[in-house]
């Protein structure tokens, strides 16, 4: 499984490196606070893979990493995927270490 940090993430953003950012939290996770990536929940992504890019890297995204793993294991396994990154310790490790007024359920 391949992984990025957030500040790799950060460096990508700063740079307007093409990617995809999905955040695939709850409803009520996302509207707390999030990194503005496209929502979409964890138990949808799989009807709903059809929208993840696959000319670029997609950076799945979750509170704190072990849901975007698993769920990043499962799209490579079904859609062979190889495209995907985990964003390692997802939105907390980013409100802890890029920007601190992202809020996190």
């Amino acid at each position: 499984m391949k992984e990025i940090d957030v500040l790799e993430l950060k460096s990508w953003r700063d740079n307007n490196t093409a990617h995809q950012l999905v955040d695939i939290r709850e409803v009520y996770e996302y509207e707390a606070g999030n990194l503005g990536g496209e929502h979409i929940p964890m138990g949808e992504v799989l009807d709903r893979q059809s929208e993840l890019r696959r000319d670029i890297p997609v950076v799945l995204q979750c509170r704190s990493g072990g849901r975007s793993a698993a769920l990043l294991t499962a799209l490579e396994g079904h859609f062979q995927m190889d495209n995907l990154y985990n964003l390692k310790g997802g939105a907390q490790a980013w409100s802890d270490h890029v920007d601190g007024s992202v809020e996190v359920a």
